[in-house]
């Protein structure tokens, strides 16, 4: 895509991008809400569960809240999920712990676990968390015994605090019985809905600070249509601001217009 609009507008850099650092996100209601039971879980040491639509700022909100842990105390560990079997989830948190074998025995991969967990707490005084995103797309079969490599000394000790993170359907899935014993153990739940009318507005005024402009570009009409056109959902409107821009720029107008957002829409699904 043509880059000469981020001259014609004076960026210093392009906008609406997802890898922000941590001073650069945006602390909405929705975040904040992450990060609050994000932390009484940790605090606690049971399983939290976020849940959102695509594209509504479920990762980042997960990267802000485990960016904010100290790192001389905790160790937080990030995985992936896949459709695939507990087995292949058990080997995604081997590699992200830097356990240096892995097994084809499931009892083996949860000792591995188990064991570093321990060394990390017992030995070396930190406190774990394990965050599992997308984790909607796990099958049914692997909710049945998740729940199983949190269990230390008799269930005695709270060892490992889990974040779960998926679309909506993943509070259908523990609603089934066999998901009773992963699903008992949630303490913290939160949901995140796209942005209001109004938090969308401060929502395109920020990361047009964070380019470099101290102003709004976006008539109105622009910011209704951003918001009608994603829903209010975090990943869509920075793509329909951004492709905007570039129709405002083509036009050499310095205002965008609702007939931009209309143009950037037609570029997107």
């Amino acid at each position: 895509m043509d880059e000469t609009y981020r001259s014609f507008f004076g960026l210093q850099k392009e906008p609406f991008m997802q890898d922000l650092d941590f001073d650069e996100i945006l602390h909405t209601d929705e975040l904040l809400e992450v990060k609050h039971r994000f932390d009484y879980t940790l605090r606690i040491g049971g399983i939290g569960l976020v849940t959102g639509e695509i594209g509504s700022g479920k990762s980042t909100a997960l990267r802000y809240a485990a960016g904010q842990l100290h790192p001389s105390e905790y160790q937080p560990f990030y995985v992936t999920a896949s459709t695939g079997s507990i087995m292949e989830l058990y080997r995604q948190i081997v590699a992200e712990m830097g356990i240096g074998r892995s097994s084809n025995s499931k009892a083996q991969l949860t000792y591995l676990i188990r064991k570093e967990i321990v060394e990390l707490i017992e030995g070396k005084k930190m406190k774990v968390a394990l965050i599992v995103d997308e984790a909607s797309l796990l099958r049914l079969e692997v909710f049945v015994e998740l729940h199983t490599i949190c269990q230390f000394e008799k269930d005695s000790k709270p060892y490992l605090p889990l974040i779960l993170a998926g679309q909506a359907n993943l509070v259908d899935k523990l609603m089934y019985r066999t998901s009773a014993p992963l699903a008992s153990r949630i303490i913290a739940r939160a949901h995140m809905e796209g942005l209001t009318r109004d938090g969308m507005q401060q929502y395109l005024v920020h990361h047009l600070n964070l380019a470099g402009i101290n102003k709004s570009l976006f008539e109105d009409p622009a910011v209704t249509a951003i918001h009608q056109g994603s829903g209010g959902l975090l990943r869509k409107a920075n793509n329909l601001a951004r492709g905007a821009l570039m129709a405002a720029a083509d036009e050499k107008s310095m205002m965008v217009n609702a007939e931009h957002v209309r143009l950037a829409a037609t570029e997107l699904f």
